[in-house]
């Protein structure tokens, strides 16, 4: 803040005449001087363009960005396509008067070019140009005014493209800068985390780059790096062993647009083969090709590790969802995807399988397997084997994605709703969806300001998170139909000051893909609303839709929130979830990272597929809404309460995994797993896991209560019914109830 200083209020009283007369002619001598006669003075031209968004018709590769020509910096350049016409512009985010314009060439430079300006990046008007440009630092006087400003080539110099070291505009403006900036579809700034490859990349800088990302994050579960690596159309030679908080993603519209030789692989080694915390990263939309004489992959992960719209080809392979014989897992998903061979569970103890093909089927089984809308499941047995087998999938939008178009061009494709599917949405088939150009989304970079995002999302724009942690101090607010907010790199929103991190809209189709909220140290109420209090719209032709959407309070330090994840709105679907606070990591303790509730339904005809909530201090999940349907639910009780007496509601002890409210009608749910780990206290109880009213429309099926290594009790799994799981009975199954 600038301080403001008071000027000295003037003396009063008579002065002598004398020094009037004097004043007087001072005054009248200085009229007549030249100087008083000389025109005002201005302000030198200020240069207006560094830093601002810059878009070219082109560039000669990744390394040439149109951004290069505007960041000050005279070692880095844009450089074009080796054609004719190309242009390179910037938005100065205001109308600005123009007076100069300075183009530092590189050797390839313009023999004939135009500036021109804009005041809508459409409509041009040439404000200087030339057929014998000379190359070097040309210098050009121009006259005129507009927000956009840009170099139109029309001949080249050389055989190659244009290249530019930098473009510099000055002149004056008057106006605040729009801090929205427009995103280049062709050319998008997706931030120092994100590496996208193509064909032409040589496979050695490839793997050098996997190699590096794997070092770094192969035990970096709690540290800031957020990382995504992108692969354009086209046939690689890799081995893609993902680390914390790596995604690996392939451009195309199909995963066999993307065909990966070599791996797309998790393993456990870095903790002794126990892949029970191999958490937070994600294959999608690639293929993968194993090499020559080798038949398996592995795919050794826990929760938040989404293996989604993946192509693993070859009859003879088989995936692995574990370790390959040391140590247990504890994942984990398989969505909208096609394995031509065989699936092997192993350790795995609980996996969820939706619209998916297995060309050799499924074996293996522990506590809890559910398989919905899958081809080439095992048929139904629990337990022993426990599959729980759906045969479609009721309602479900498949999560949005990034891809290149034949052209070039960045788009975000979003499915369509499909009602009673079985199987992929893409193999051998035409994916239903729409497509969205990039240039829609605002590119949200680590460091931009909850007031910019708004300000985006006020001018509709979708968003498009880049890997990093964004930290916010006020609700990013949702209030537009169908707007897509999709991240990269398992992209953080974290709450500072006691915010809420996101408040979506009583509105249709908002879709919520590949973020992770995170709590900060000061409590807040909620991380995540969906609908405000007392929502009452139908959206049931166009449902609010939530995809890898995770949440963490604590790990990597104090993280606090009373409720994780509220869904006010009806016909809501979650769309694999993983809410957690923490059991290890730094700032963890019962008094420490402190959060009541995971879950929260209050809206109705909500659907949850593949749900994962754990360890938090009340009810993990609380259902009050009607004609609620889980499919899949995993949970860990709290390991951490001191005593029966600090984890006691009411009369009852402790507090239920699973609470559907009594005043609820009508609820079903498949495939539930609880489990206890009471290793601060093992004589702290669980009364139940699942507590619901007893009524015919309220039904579960299909449940497994577990102490962990017989460490505490859950005395019953659904109110009065089922059995103790203990230390002499460690794994209780039920079947129906009522």
């Amino acid at each position: 803040m600038t301080s403001r200083v008071t000027p000295a209020r003037p003396r009063t009283g008579r002065r002598p005449w004398r020094r009037t007369v004097v004043g007087v002619v001072v005054a009248l001598v200085a009229a007549l001087t030249p100087t008083a006669l000389a025109p005002p003075a201005h302000a030198a031209p200020a240069l207006l363009s560094q830093g601002r968004p810059a878009t070219a018709s082109s560039t000669e590769g990744a390394g040439f960005p149109a951004s290069a020509a505007v960041d000050g910096n005279t070692g880095t350049r844009w450089s074009s396509a080796f054609s004719d016409p190309q242009w390179l512009q910037v938005d100065l985010g205001v109308q600005a008067t123009l007076s100069q314009v300075t183009l530092v060439w590189e050797a390839a430079h313009a023999r004939a070019f135009q500036i021109q300006t804009s005041d809508n990046g459409t409509t041009w008007t040439t404000v200087w140009s030339t057929t014998t440009g000379t190359g070097g630092t040309q210098t050009v006087p121009v006259t005129g005014s507009g927000r956009y400003v840009r170099m139109y080539g029309t001949t080249r110099a050389t055989g190659y493209g244009y290249s530019l070291w930098e473009f510099q505009v000055y002149g004056e403006s008057g106006g605040v800068v729009d801090p929205v900036e427009p995103t280049d579809p062709r050319n998008p700034n997706f931030g120092p985390n994100t590496f996208v490859f193509d064909p032409s990349t040589p496979t050695a800088t490839i793997q050098g780059r996997l190699n590096t990302l794997f070092s770094q994050q192969e035990t970096n579960q709690f540290g800031p790096q957020r990382y995504a690596v992108l692969f354009k159309p086209g046939t690689y030679t890799a081995d893609v062993n993902l680390g914390f908080f790596t995604q690996v993603a392939g451009l195309g519209m199909s995963p066999d647009d993307v065909n990966l030789n070599g791996h797309v692989r998790v393993e456990a080694g870095w903790f002794g083969g126990n892949a029970t915390q191999n958490f937070w990263r994600a294959a999608e939309n690639l293929s993968v090709t194993l090499p020559a004489g080798v038949t398996v992959e592995r795919w050794a992960v826990s929760q938040a590790a989404p293996y989604r719209r993946m192509h693993l080809r070859g009859a003879q392979n088989q995936i692995q969802l574990w370790n390959g014989g040391d140590g247990w897992s504890s994942g984990g998903l398989l969505a909208d995807t096609r394995i031509d061979g065989l699936v092997v569970s192993g350790s795995q103890q609980q996996w969820y399988s939706r619209n998916s093909e297995f060309g050799n089927g499924w074996t293996g089984s522990v506590w809890n397997m559910v398989f919905q809308g899958v081809t080439g499941a095992p048929p139904p047995h629990f337990p022993n084997p426990s599959h729980t087998v759906i045969a479609q999938t009721p309602q479900i939008r498949e999560k949005p994605f990034l891809y290149v178009d034949g052209t070039g061009e960045y788009r975000v494709f979003v499915p369509a709703l499909r009602t009673n599917s079985t199987g992929t949405s893409w193999y051998g088939k035409t994916p239903a969806g729409s497509s969205i150009s990039l240039s829609q989304f605002f590119v949200v970079r680590p460091g931009t300001s909850a007031a910019t995002i708004n300000a985006a999302l006020a001018q509709g724009r979708h968003l498009l998170f880049t890997p990093g942690v964004h930290r916010v101090t006020e609700p990013i607010k949702v209030n537009r139909a169908d707007t897509v907010i999709l991240g990269l790199g398992l992209a953080t929103i974290q709450t500072d000051n006691g915010a809420v991190g996101m408040r979506v809209a009583d509105v249709d189709g908002v879709k919520v893909a590949g973020i992770m909220f995170e709590a900060g140290q000061t409590a807040s109420p909620v991380l995540m609303e969906v609908g405000p209090p007392g929502s009452s719209a139908d959206h049931s032709a166009n449902p609010i839709s939530l995809h890898d959407v995770f949440f963490r309070i604590g790990g990597p330090g104090v993280g606090r929130a009373t409720t994780t994840l509220t869904v006010n709105s009806d016909d809501v679907i979650g769309d694999h979830m993983w809410l957690w606070r923490a059991d290890h990591g730094d700032g963890v303790g019962w008094t420490v990272n402190t959060a009541d509730t995971g879950l929260t339904v209050n809206g109705d005809d909500v659907t949850m597929y593949g749900l994962f909530v754990e360890h938090y201090q009340k009810y993990q999940t609380v259902w009050n809404g009607n004609g609620g349907r889980t499919y899949f639910y995993q949970n860990e009780m709290p390991y951490d309460p001191p005593n029966q007496a600090a984890w006691t509601n009411g009369a009852i002890r402790g507090y239920a995994a699973y609470k559907v409210a009594d005043s609820v009608t009508s609820h079903q749910a498949w495939g539930l797993g609880s489990y206890c780990y009471f290793n601060v206290n093992p004589a702290v109880v669980a009364d139940r896991a699942i507590e619901a009213p007893t009524n015919p429309n309220v039904r579960f099926t299909n449940m497994v209560t577990v102490s962990l290594g017989g460490v505490g009790t859950i005395n019953r799994v659904v109110n009065n019914s089922g059995g103790t799981a203990y230390t002499a009975n460690q794994v209780v199954y039920l079947t129906n109830y009522p």
